[in-house]
């Protein structure tokens, strides 16, 4: 006879013992057993057992009020915390912080995978995320107290390679939760927003000989439940609880949405254009990054406008929006249902968006910033005397092949105008962000450096880009001075050589047309022949080639236009304010080298940029061909002049050709 697993809370939550290790699911508002938090929290206070939990979590689940996990900050409840989000938690910050715990701020990502590791019984787990950050135990191993001593991360070498070891620590209780159970305790999801971890979770704490606890919303009957539509065995599952709807709400501010849940799909042509203030200035510059057909995660605050610029410039058919939640494509939601989406395609489970991630599957990211020093570094973890901690940020910033990292130029007050396509400061922010050295290092600029990984940040007034030099401020606002609205309000000196203006577009009220740009609509007009001087100008100002595909319909927009010529011809190539991703250097010299052993009788190209032309000529030269990067057209045309060799104006001949 199968046993009946469902019970009332309170008689799940008496099978906690003292100093046992809790884990919990929840996604910041989201998926949260608050009927278990709150039986938890009930049982403490009128007996003032269990004592001594341990606390393992990803993201932040709560309202950062006291609901969720904050509900577990009564004094002896908890003896450690070990998660990657404090701030929806603040009692329990304020606990940590006053040493009256332990505890240790790792990445969300690293968490998650960590309750596989359990669930195999294996030690831990091997990753390079965290290196160079405040988790790497030669800055501190995540560690947020002085109360706190034991190492849980390891610094480690592989092959001659670095690698950070994450301990893993067993479980002895999970808390998960899910739409429907049978007696049996077999769970599905269809009424959620998201899966998460709970999968991992409830396999690591039974393979430890422990016990998991799954809130629900309602009891089916045995075989209604379709296999498939099963995400948690019941072999896994030790008891089920059956929530108040108050208690198993979506997130705190919906109480269910079944666009969230993907049970139907709505229009979503009618979402509200943002007004023209300094958020919607930071998306829409952020907006121009967008990698054509590329996979992409926003983080929280100013990056989740780009969601709503992509929408208003009809550009969402050609991007993937993703959350490290596990939601992938659709329209990411916002708010307290932050980290869900309208009209996904696909929910997938955190852990495994995580490898994804860690993988190098994001071909770029959007990031807020508390704080940026001058080599780059960048601070979202600890700032104003609070330890909020990083969430996802390490993992998702490190693996990124771009990233953006986008924020207002101060905080606290700030208010801009934006007129006649100008912008003006009308009251300057209290707090700066571009700070001499930051509290606590979250994103290592040397070590983005190093892996050649390219990083803009992204302000309301000016842009600045990572070079190996340090923070060089690229693009100012119009109608902001550099000395008096950037120089002045920074606590260090940025590279500056030649910064050109933000693009006009984004400062008017109107749509940008930022299509015709993601998709290279314009490119053949950048591609001009004289055939009577038989010289192919080649114009790439201002252009951005941000992945390999933009390159490759460059090449393929080039050599069409020297099919057309029928024999080599002399290229002069503007590359004034073009733009090239830090990681595509060593391609863009070999398209060259192609383009000159085949199509070109000479050639030369040019860029007021002194950083660019060192670039290209590093690149150009490593491969053995001739750079010719000079800073003016002049010079360029003159190069030209001198050394047009006519003897090597010849027919392309079909080999040559068809090889293209």
């Amino acid at each position: 006879m199968k046993k009946n697993k469902v019970i009332t809370a309170d008689e799940a939550i008496a099978l906690i013992r003292e100093n046992d290790v809790l884990t919990t699911t929840g996604f910041v508002q989201s998926c949260i057993p608050e009927a278990l938090h709150a039986a938890l929290e009930k049982r403490f206070v009128d007996t003032g057992s269990p004592r001594g939990l341990t606390l393992i979590m990803t993201a932040g689940a709560g309202d950062s009020k006291g609901l969720g996990t904050g509900r577990l900050h009564h004094d002896g409840l908890l003896s450690r915390v070990i998660a990657a989000n404090f701030g929806r938690m603040p009692k329990v910050a304020q606990a940590a912080q006053a040493n009256l715990i332990r505890g240790y701020n790792l990445p969300q990502g690293v968490i998650s995978q960590l309750y596989r590791a359990c669930a195999a019984g294996q030690p831990g787990l091997f990753s390079k995320v965290g290196l160079k950050t405040y988790v790497d135990p030669r800055h501190g191993g995540a560690k947020v107290n002085e109360l706190t001593t034991e190492d849980i991360v390891k610094l480690v070498e592989v092959d001659g390679e670095e690698w950070l070891f994450y301990t893993a620590t067993k479980i002895d209780v999970a808390f998960i939760r899910a739409t429907s159970a049978d007696p049996s305790g077999n769970l599905s999801f269809e009424k959620e927003a998201l899966t998460l971890d709970c999968l991992a979770q409830a396999m690591a704490a039974r393979n430890n000989g422990g016990i998991v606890i799954a809130q629900v919303e309602r009891i089916v009957d045995d075989g209604y439940l379709l296999p498939k539509d099963v995400r948690v065995p019941g072999i896994l599952v030790d008891c089920v609880v059956v929530a108040e709807p108050e208690m198993h709400r979506m997130n705190y501010g919906v109480m269910y949405d079944a666009a969230l849940a993907g049970e139907i799909r709505v229009p979503v042509t009618g979402i509200k254009r943002m007004a023209l203030n300094e958020r919607k200035i930071i998306a829409r510059r952020a907006a121009f990054e967008l990698p054509p057909n590329g996979v992409v995660n926003l983080g929280v605050g100013a990056p989740e406008g780009i969601s709503s610029v992509a929408n208003e410039e009809k550009i969402t058919p050609y991007i993937t929006l993703t959350t490290e939640a596990g939601a992938v494509g659709g329209v990411l939601a916002s708010g307290s249902s932050f980290g869900a989406a309208t009209n996904a395609d696909c929910i997938i489970d955190q852990n495994q968006m995580f490898d994804f991630y860690d993988g190098g599957g994001l071909d770029m990211t959007c990031l807020g910033m508390a704080e940026c020093d001058g080599a780059g570094n960048v601070n979202t973890s600890k700032f104003g005397g609070k330890l909020n901690g990083c969430g996802g940020f390490i993992n998702i910033s490190q693996n990124a092949r771009s990233v953006v990292f986008a924020g207002t130029f101060t905080a606290g007050g700030l208010e801009i105008a934006v007129q006649d396509g100008q912008v003006k400061i009308v009251t300057e922010g209290r707090a700066r962000k571009f700070v001499t050295e930051v509290q606590q290092n979250t994103f290592s600029g040397p070590y983005a450096v190093e892996r050649s990984q390219p990083v803009i940040y992204v302000t309301e007034r000016c842009v600045f880009q990572l070079t190996k030099d340090g923070l060089e401020l690229i693009e100012v606002a119009p109608g902001i001075d550099i000395e008096r609205d950037i120089l002045a309000h920074m606590d260090f000196a940025p590279i500056v050589r030649n910064p050109v203006p933000m693009d006009a577009r984004i400062f008017r009220d109107e749509p940008m047309d930022l299509i015709s740009d993601l998709l290279n609509l314009d490119l053949k007009s950048r591609v001009s022949l004289d055939a009577e001087r038989n010289i192919l100008f080649i114009n790439l100002e201002g252009w951005y080639c941000r992945v390999k595909s933009d390159m490759d319909e460059l090449r393929m927009t080039i050599v069409e236009a020297c099919r057309k010529a029928g024999q080599r011809v002399n290229a002069v190539i503007n590359h004034d304010g073009f733009r090239l991703n830090e990681n595509l250097y060593d391609d863009y010299a070999g398209m060259i080298q192609y383009l000159q052993a085949n199509y070109y009788a000479t050639t030369t190209r040019y860029a007021t940029s002194a950083f660019l032309r060192l670039k290209m000529e590093e690149a150009l030269t490593k491969r053995g061909v001739a750079p010719h990067v000079f800073e003016r057209k002049e010079e360029a045309q003159a190069f030209l002049g001198t050394t047009e060799d006519k003897k090597a104006r010849k027919m392309i001949s079909p080999a040559v050709a068809s090889a293209a």
